[in-house]
């Protein structure tokens, strides 16, 4: 077997030669025209976890839909209709309301959390990062961090979310570094997001993926999707500005859904492989919801113990800015741990792209 394995690749390399599978090595390979190109290949809402949970969850656990739907429709011989239950909690988690449920909600607690300092302050209700860093603004973790539909590896879904993103090209986030002298230290470099149109390459397993593969820009469909930032590169580290960002996020069932995140800016440790780190700013909670449930019905939800509803209230609860004009902050604080995957960008012919302008992002 082993004979025949060895004799294979001889014949591989013969016939398209020993560079058919080799990825351009070093820094001179990947940034061309000084530009260097990564896609989207990991990405979860920041959580921090212990083994035990006890430090941040010393309550517990949230219950889901199946559990409160057994508290308010109790086994007790009561005659009750489909419409007054099952399409009443349907309609609660569609139409949901601020006022006070009966169940109680179990937010993330303690002083540690993954994110960024969004506002340059240290707050009272601020985090610091498992690195000491001070002023991490990150209100979303409170409000998801008890809830088992985002807690890693089991949370279902904390798996689903990466499984989607590389199985539907609809969620191909791309960003392209332009004006790049170097991925050590570059005072200014333009960054721009953009949807891609292929799959990302992978290993064989289909869950890791790997550097140099190739992504066509999307100027037709994904123009929502197109964003600049001007930013930096500081010891190896790139950061950029905070700007609106909407981006893809379809889950289950491939619903063209999106996630809006305001005042949004990268910091991602780069290297000519991977970009890896954070994407923090205020997601806008009306965008998250809906988001939610088009893509991740009540039955999805029962499985990670996520009641919509009891989630809705808690995070108007917790959002900390963009108060509309009630007074209601109708955004939270928030970070997404990312990782990037360098690949090479291919535009589309100056012929078909002209005229094309780089929209704003999609209001919500």
């Amino acid at each position: 077997m082993k004979k025949h394995v060895i004799a294979s690749a001889a014949l591989v390399a013969a016939l398209f030669g020993s560079s058919a599978f080799a990825r351009p090595e070093g820094a001179a390979g990947v940034i061309q025209n000084r530009t260097i190109g990564y896609a989207l290949s990991d990405i979860h809402w920041a959580m921090y976890q212990t083994k035990d949970a006890k430090a941040e969850c010393p309550n517990g656990f949230n219950d889901g839909p199946r559990e409160q739907f057994k508290v308010l429709f109790p086994e007790n011989g009561a005659k009750r209709s489909v419409v007054d239950t099952q399409l009443a909690r349907e309609r609660a988690q569609w139409f949901p309301k601020l006022e006070d449920d009966k169940f109680p909600f179990h937010e993330g607690s303690g002083k540690i959390s993954f994110g960024l300092n969004l506002d340059g302050k240290v707050g009272p209700n601020d985090f610091t990062s498992p690195a000491g860093d001070k002023g991490v603004d990150n209100q979303l973790w409170r409000a998801l961090g008890c809830i088992a539909n985002y807690r890693g590896p089991e949370g279902t879904l904390y798996h689903f979310t990466n499984n989607y993103m590389l199985r539907h090209n609809y969620n191909r986030v791309l960003i392209e570094l332009t004006d790049v002298d170097s991925l050590t230290t570059d005072p200014d470099v333009t960054v721009t997001t953009y949807r891609g149109l292929d799959s990302v390459l992978t290993d064989a397993t289909g869950s890791t993926a790997l550097p140099g593969g190739s992504q066509r820009v999307d100027y037709r469909w994904g123009k929502q999707f197109i964003q600049r930032f001007k930013g930096k590169i500081t010891d190896g580290v790139l950061t950029t500005e905070g700007k609106d960002w909407t981006y893809p996020a379809t889950a289950a069932f491939e619903d063209v859904t999106v996630q809006f995140i305001r005042d949004a800016r990268f910091q991602l440790k780069l290297t000519t492989d991977t970009g890896e780190g954070f994407i923090g700013g205020y997601t806008d909670v009306a965008a998250f919801y809906r988001q939610l449930n088009e893509s991740w019905s009540t039955h999805h939800q029962s499985y990670g113990q996520e009641s919509a509803p009891s989630l809705y209230r808690a995070l108007y609860r917790l959002a900390d800015a963009y108060p509309d004009a009630s007074g209601k902050n109708t955004a939270i604080s928030s970070a997404l741990q990312v990782k990037f995957t360098q690949v090479f960008l291919q535009h589309p012919p100056r012929e078909t792209a002209a005229g094309e302008e780089v929209s704003k992002p999609a209001r919500h």
